[in-house]
């Protein structure tokens, strides 16, 4: 059958590239070592293989075999639609082990601490291993693991009462991660809408924001015959600072391919410790995804949560239709949220919620206008009530946009709103919000510039009411500016100004991400950060140089300074960090 793949993008293993330039194009090789790859024994070989280019420039995307216009940039994993690999000469069995050991050393200051440290050495071991155990199922293990290397989060400003999405950048959680999706709610990403994600590496490792160090830890997946299999235990050390003690985290997915694209699954997570009390927290939970001609996915869910001391309310359901085709849309959404279902190896942005959903889009190609490429008119309504059927959010909203030829694309909209604050919403400092209802409304406008710009991003204001009171905000997304072909930065800002009967504030965030690739294989990569809110400046500079194929050495300088202080901004804490890996292969 013709089920669908799991694209995993932050694959990371040994390759090697090679493009040239000549007068009438160019060509690139690429090697991919078989070592990399996983494959059934035997010298009779047919694989499946397609390929893409993108040329930014005019906005064109090529494949090597032809792509229905529907599958969209999707139909790169449609692997039936692929061409067809013949004539390869594989070596026989090899035995598939990788084991990279890193070393690391570090200088840490932190002027906030009780007491305070002051350039504090320190240093430390430790290493991966990967084992194919067949060729389609493989095993990692873990130990003492590190992540000084991987950058900081990107701030956000949270002008709403729930918490904040912040996506997984650990390369040992980010691989085989599409495995573990329940319910068809990927969860990389902060678009996921409000239904819960039963499997959040995040809370893996940290502990009431303090980090907790990974002791040891194992991972197995891959295939066995129709089974997706996906089993995962990580052993986190105690955290002095937040209390926390040694934890335990368990999770273990299964999935089967049915129909043509279609699977059904169970997932079943556990926190050896609550956070809640004595005894551990469980997650149960089971879902069918069934995908039907070329554009029609129906999702579905069912789980429960065990946590000491709540009990009863620990259910969570969800059905949505989702047709998403070309020229028309529709969606329509089922989710019950109980006020105790807890998993803490997930998140859930928002419990005790029955929310109904739905939205159509138009998006017809207008032949008659050769500036435009395709036009939207788009329509939802949000309707979410508490446990008691009380209303709580209601959202309507509608929009017209345009994707022109040229990839830039323009967009507007009105969204009315509803919300209930059944207890007073603190939104910041002297600034608390009342109970009661409140109705308001804005409008949206926002200009995106296509990628292959030397200048690209989205440009957004938005004004309207705002909880009894007015709130206009204007931002950049996305933005990239390239300098040279080496060199480029990305620019973010956020400004919020909010006027309310109870006080008026402004937020205002700032960032800057700077790229200069020095060779294919190194980069020097910067992230400057300003949030007005917690009147800080932070600073993440990483090299990475990947010296032979697999293995690394970073240099890593974060920094975090009081942005009230006069003149220069006082130190609150940095760390120097210097590591290096070595892959071996047998």
């Amino acid at each position: 059958g013709d089920v669908r793949p799991t694209m995993n993008r932050d694959w990371n293993g040994v390759w090697d590239v090679k493009p040239g330039r000549f007068d009438e194009g160019w060509t690139v090789e690429i090697v991919i070592p078989f070592k990399s790859l996983r494959y059934r024994p035997g010298p009779s070989q047919i694989w499946g293989v397609n390929l893409r280019r993108i040329v930014r420039w005019k906005n064109e995307v090529s494949y090597l075999t032809p792509v229905p216009a529907s599958y969209s940039l999707g139909g790169i994993n449609q692997l039936s639609i692929a061409g067809t690999l013949v004539g390869l000469e594989v070596p026989g069995a090899v035995s598939n082990i990788e084991i990279k050991p890193y070393a690391i050393s570090d200088v840490t200051t932190n002027r906030t601490a009780t007491p305070a440290i002051d350039n504090d050495p320190g240093g430390d071991v430790g290493f991966d291993l990967k084992y194919g155990v067949t060729e389609s199922l493989t095993a990692d293990f873990t130990y003492n693991t590190d992540f000084a290397q991987v950058e900081v989060d990107q701030q956000q400003v949270n002008l709403t009462r729930f918490s904040l999405f912040f996506p997984e950048k650990r390369e040992f959680f980010l691989e085989g991660q599409g495995i573990f999706g329940f319910g068809g709610v990927r969860g990389r990403g902060s678009g996921y809408g409000l239904a819960p994600i039963l499997f959040f590496s995040r809370r893996i490792g940290l502990s009431q924001g303090q980090v907790a160090p990974i002791d040891v830890g194992g991972r197995l997946t891959g295939k066995v015959g129709p089974f997706m299999v996906g089993v995962l235990h990580i052993q986190t050390a105690a955290e002095p600072v937040s209390g926390a003690p040694t934890t335990g985290f368990d999770v273990v997915r299964l999935k089967r391919d049915v129909l043509r694209r279609s699977s059904i699954g169970a997932l079943i997570t556990r926190r050896s410790v609550s956070e809640f009390g004595d005894g551990s927290n469980e997650t149960y939970g089971v879902d069918g995804t069934f995908s039907f001609y070329d554009n029609l996915d129906i999702n579905t869910s069912l789980a429960r949560t065990v946590t000491p001391g709540l009990n009863g309310d620990d259910l969570s359901y969800r059905a949505q239709f989702d047709y998403n085709a070309d020229r028309y849309g529709l969606q329509v959404e089922r989710l019950v949220v109980g006020e105790h279902f807890n998993p803490e190896v997930g998140f859930v942005r928002r419990a005790g919620v029955r929310r109904s959903f739905g939205s159509v889009r138009f998006s017809p190609r207008p032949r008659a206008i050769a500036a435009i490429r395709k036009l939207f008119w788009d329509g939802s309504v949000d309707y979410i009530t508490n446990g008691a059927n009380q209303l709580e959010t209601r959202t309507v909203a509608g929009g017209f946009g345009v994707e022109f030829e040229n990839s830039d694309q323009f967009r507007a909209g009105y969204t009315r709103n509803y919300e209930f604050l059944g207890e007073p919403f603190a939104i910041r400092s002297g600034v608390t919000i009342p109970v009661g209802g409140y109705g308001f409304d804005d409008w949206q406008f926002s200009y995106a510039f296509g990628q292959q710009r030397k200048l690209s991003g989205g440009v957004a204001f938005s004004r309207g009411s705002f909880y009894g009171g007015e709130k206009t905000s204007v931002g950049i997304s996305r933005g990239r500016v390239g300098l040279t072909p080496q060199l480029s930065i990305e620019p973010g800002v956020s400004f919020d100004w909010v006027d309310l009967p109870e006080g008026s504030f402004t937020s205002r965030l700032v960032s800057a991400r700077t790229t200069y690739s020095v060779t294919p294989r190194m980069f020097i990569g910067a992230l400057l950060q300003y949030n007005a809110s917690r009147a800080s400046i932070s600073t993440n500079v990483r090299l990475r140089w990947e010296y032979v194929p697999g293995s690394e050495f970073f240099v890593v300088y974060t920094e975090e300074r009081d942005s009230l202080t006069p003149r220069f901004p006082a130190l609150e804490n940095r760390a120097l960090v210097v590591k290096v890996n070595r892959l071996f292969r047998f």
